[in-house]
């Protein structure tokens, strides 16, 4: 299964774009680099989130069910 760029959706709702694949420059470990495709609150349009990209690709427990953190919607 290879990781598409593109549009995922938080296993909470909101809308992310998937921009690209970093290393974290200490650790070198994969990081995910995604936008929002809302309007924060606090953060405003378009903010930028990193996380590393084990826990982008994880799975969550949501009404007892394992499933993706961020679901795959489609490519750019």
């Amino acid at each position: 299964n290879k990781l598409k760029i593109g549009k995922y959706q938080h296993f909470k709702g909101n809308f992310y774009e998937l921009i690209g694949i970093a290393k974290h420059s200490e650790t070198l470990e994969d990081m995910a680099i995604y936008k929002a495709l809302y309007v924060h609150k606090k953060f405003g349009k378009n903010a930028l989130w990193i996380r590393p990209l084990k826990m982008f690709l994880g799975k969550t427990i949501v009404d007892g069910k394992k499933v993706p953190r961020f679901k795959f919607i489609e490519g750019v």
